[in-house]
């Protein structure tokens, strides 16, 4: 099963390290024009830099930060090129209890992650429907399906996410297009070792101790490559995944306690 993208472009947010890079490498090997939107201009030109080109495509990055959504549009209108698979993909909200979070915490969150993913989508639906293909695939968590502990923020935001893409998928299927989660476990990830120095400093416990209790929670026995949750992104990217709309695919070794 060869996946071919010759031909799409995808939209890789958040790709400047973690799945988010991963899955870039990864459509880009496919064939994919990839068009990276991060913050960090460095690490954007770098990755951009770093990324597979065939048939002569040439890769593309823009500046976000998804911490100021009234800024996101106007980056995007600036994107002349059609996008047909986008990867929504944002770091995760600081740890902590749900009680404990502020206002402001849940806001900020929301904003960050379900505005902006609205406002990508709805820049370059048009462009989908009228070519009757499209591809919406979301990085979130597998705390859709059972909320993680000491990430209320988290748990809350991705779960609002989860079912703003089943409900995009019912209405954008007769289009051709389809919505799809990606819920990765814990990924060797810049977020993973923040969560792991985080808990360690609130238990006063050493790293590795937290580390071991968190591997003792996954049937594999270990964290995931950021790879490997991009090779799902892939397939669902592709023709192979025409048929598979509205769904949440854990990628996460087994650690999910529900089916």
């Amino acid at each position: 099963m060869l996946i071919d993208l010759h031909g799409k472009t995808a939209l890789v947010c958040g790709s400047t390290q973690g799945i988010g890079r991963a899955s870039a490498m990864q459509l880009a090997g496919c064939g994919a024009r990839v068009v990276l939107l991060a913050r960090n201009e460095e690490k954007l030109k770098e990755v951009c830099a770093s990324l597979k080109q065939a048939n002569g495509v040439q890769h593309l990055y823009y500046l976000a930060d998804f911490s100021k959504p009234e800024t996101l549009k106007q980056t995007l209108e600036s994107v002349t090129v059609p996008v047909d698979i986008i990867i929504n993909n944002t770091g995760g909200p600081p740890s902590g209890p749900a009680n404990a979070a502020s206002p402001d915490q849940y806001l900020d969150a929301f904003r960050q992650h379900l505005i902006c993913n609205q406002i990508i989508v709805q820049q370059f639906l048009k462009g989908m429907q009228e070519r009757k293909w499209g591809r919406i695939i979301n990085i979130i968590s597998t705390s859709v399906k059972a909320p993680l502990k000491n990430l209320g923020v988290s748990n809350t935001v991705r779960a609002a996410v989860g079912n703003w893409s089943k409900t995009l998928a019912n209405e954008l299927g007769p289009y051709g297009i389809t919505v799809n989660n990606i819920l990765p476990g814990a990924t060797d990830t810049e977020r993973l070792e923040a969560i792991i120095k985080n808990n360690a400093a609130k238990k006063n416990a050493a790293e590795d101790e937290i580390r071991k209790e968190m591997l003792h929670e996954i049937p594999a026995g270990r964290f995931a490559d950021p790879r490997e949750p991009a090779y799902a992104v892939a397939f669902l990217a592709s023709e192979f995944a025409a048929y598979i709309n509205g769904i949440n695919l854990p990628v996460d070794g087994g650690r999910t306690p529900n089916l």
